[in-house]
């Protein structure tokens, strides 16, 4: 507590710390919650978030390197919540944190009208990937040059077959690096639905930035897809991927590459505990979320890109 105190007397000196709690389900950073007393007797939120020593090991000017994007992608218009202040001295914690804009709402794991829950995600991820990154220096955040099947590691020594794993790396072990076919856009990097906020069923921000890159819109797409059909089934997949090319004019012949990359990256970030991630999402409502509907819906995916590979 005390800690916080330090970092309100920074920020706003003239506030009051009335509380503090940690925001659940966080895996990259440590969020907690500061609700504050103005001197007007108004209160206030912020949030403090804490980047974790995977991301600090990876990128050590990650905070600094997010707290600086926030700021451009505010100005660009983007739904982003509000950078308020970065220290790196290492005086209150020992590692980098921001203070960033609180925004009331919760991820949308059961919306009421799927259909536009669809077309929300797909039109705030097409508007991300039409930043015109030529009137922004964002020099500073990395390239997607190789892409994502080299970062998820050597293949391992038991591949977990029952999700096609040894399948889908022998695939792309057979044609990477891709060659990239679209023009580089601004990747917001993990974009799915877990990383937007909702209010009233309208998305009104997209959170967690840390992994922005530059490259092919075709990474998040692709982990988009991924992500949607085994959350919200098939046909809401079918349709973001509508929605999405309605939006946008890229080249997705690609596109199968980016799925199964998405597909493998789903079944190393679990570890195959897919039990586990079904788990999540019980206190959202979604207790039809099992591992079997999740086995299904993986299974229906990698079976899609591979169909589309022998078209070509």
């Amino acid at each position: 507590m005390k800690r916080f105190e330090q970092i309100i007397r920074e920020i706003a000196p003239q506030g009051r710390l009335l509380r503090t709690w940690q925001l659940k389900g966080g895996i990259s950073a440590r969020m907690t919650v500061l609700e504050i007393e103005g001197p007007d007797s108004q209160t206030r939120k912020m949030i403090v978030r804490q980047h974790g020593a995977r991301d600090l090991e990876r990128n050590p000017h990650i905070a600094a390197d997010e707290f600086k994007l926030l700021r451009i992608l505010q100005s660009a218009g983007l739904a982003v919540p509000a950078p308020y202040h970065l220290d790196q001295s290492g005086q209150i914690f020992s590692t980098p944190y921001l203070v960033l804009e609180y925004i009331e709402g919760r991820p949308e794991f059961a919306p009421s009208d799927l259909a536009d829950c669809i077309l929300q995600l797909a039109t705030h991820l097409a508007k991300i990937h039409r930043v015109d990154c030529s009137k922004l220096d964002l020099s500073f955040l990395p390239e997607q040059t190789s892409g994502c099947f080299e970062s998820l590691g050597k293949r391992p020594a038991k591949v977990d077959e029952s999700l096609d794993e040894g399948r889908i790396r022998d695939a792309l072990a057979s044609v990477w690096p891709l060659p990239q076919q679209n023009p580089s856009v601004l990747l917001h990097g993990d974009f799915w639905p877990g990383n937007t906020l909702w209010q009233n069923e309208k998305l009104v921000a997209v959170i967690d930035w840390e992994d922005a890159k530059l490259g092919d819109p075709l990474v998040d797409f692709a982990n988009s897809r991924q992500e949607i059909v085994w959350i919200f089934g098939i046909e809401a997949m079918n349709s973001f991927t509508r929605y999405y090319r309605s939006m946008m004019d890229v080249d997705c012949t690609n596109l199968p590459y980016w799925d199964l990359c998405a597909a493998l990256r789903l079944i190393r970030l679990a570890d195959s505990n897919l039990a586990g991630l079904a788990a999540f999402f019980a206190p959202f409502g979604r207790s039809d979320i099992t591992e079997q509907t999740i086995r299904e819906n993986h299974s229906f995916f990698v079976n899609q890109a591979f169909e589309q590979l022998a078209l070509t």
